[in-house]
């Protein structure tokens, strides 16, 4: 922060072109009423995506395993899908449903479900051999095989989609809003644009990334509390 202010001063760098870090907190505090607006409208669209991305891809995940052969038709197509730019996807879903909540929802949806959904596939064929196997002989059911033994394996590799996807969400949520809404930080940083406020689009930028890393951090202390268990580690 030191280099990058002194840069500024000593070089003379246009505001317009490079702000400095003082010139940054100066916009925060002096507009932070709009930009707490703003905020809180990205925040709401982007929790509402990312609860429904989410859900999406825990079910989707749970179907094509507990149906193999939906797995092996269906698997490519999710992969395909995710060769499609988000950005390029967002227009037709303004077309075709209008500019709404409804398209803003579907972009964060197909931007976090993907995620969740390879995670937890992948999660659950990691599953203990010879647990499955005791559990079989025992004369547990698929649905308890499912509850007691693979789903708690997973644990781990779902949670990790999930912290991805909590990131993704907030990307998601500003991309939806710079195809068409009348306010949050993804309106607001095009406004800005418009108007040459690199200034205010840093301001916009630190609160994408700090918003990124509460997210990141929530999951991540939800995955402490949830997987308590640690491997055994080999004698030697």
């Amino acid at each position: 922060m030191a280099v990058w202010q002194a840069a500024t001063s000593i070089f003379q760098i246009e505001k317009w072109i490079l702000p400095s870090p003082s010139d940054i907190v100066r916009e925060a505090t002096g507009g932070a009423a709009g930009l707490w607006k703003h905020t809180m409208a990205t925040l709401r669209l982007m929790l509402v995506g990312f609860a429904i991305g989410t859900g999406t891809g825990l079910l989707v995940a749970f179907s094509l395993h507990y149906i193999p052969s939906l797995k092996s038709s269906l698997y490519p197509l999710i992969i395909l899908s995710q060769n499609i730019p988000t950005i390029a996807l967002a227009p037709l879903l303004m077309i075709w449903f209008g500019f709404g909540i409804l398209p803003k929802i579907i972009v964060i949806t197909l931007v976090c479900f993907f995620p969740v959904a390879v995670a937890a596939m992948d999660g659950l064929t990691r599953t203990d051999r010879v647990m499955l196997d005791y559990m079989r002989m025992a004369g547990a059911s698929k649905g308890q095989i499912f509850r007691k033994l693979e789903v708690p394996h997973a644990l781990p590799s779902i949670l990790s989609g999930v912290k991805i996807a909590a990131t993704y969400s907030v990307m998601g949520a500003v991309i939806a809003e710079w195809i068409g809404a009348d306010k949050g930080i993804g309106y607001y940083m095009m406004l800005q644009k418009s108007s040459f406020r690199t200034d205010k689009i840093f301001v916009a930028i630190t609160i994408i990334v700090t918003i990124s890393l509460a997210m990141f951090a929530l999951i991540a202390l939800l995955e402490k509390w949830l997987v308590r268990y640690k491997p055994l580690k080999d004698d030697k």
